[in-house]
């Protein structure tokens, strides 16, 4: 069974909550709530289908979470050309 380690980190359940509702990147927000959706009880197939992400993607950040982190969900820009935006 696939389950969110907050021993490590001195986290909950509900700082990922906080932490999806606080985030400034979209991607990082739904990191945190697929972790915080699978705390209370979802497999990564639920939280896949319901987000449209494949259940192995959920299943990796759950292991990189437990494995290095929080900050290992934050989003960050790796490349490319920038937004047509900024």
């Amino acid at each position: 069974m696939l389950r969110v380690d907050f021993s490590g980190w001195g986290e909950s359940a509900e700082a990922l909550r906080e932490k999806a509702l606080r985030a400034e990147h979209p991607r990082s927000r739904e990191r945190f709530m697929a972790l915080y959706e699978i705390s209370g009880g979802k497999s990564a197939t639920q939280v896949g289908r319901e987000t449209g992400r494949n259940p192995q993607t959920v299943m990796e950040w759950v292991h990189r979470y437990n494995q290095a982190g929080p900050e290992t969900l934050v989003y960050q820009r790796s490349g490319g050309h920038p937004p047509l935006y900024l």
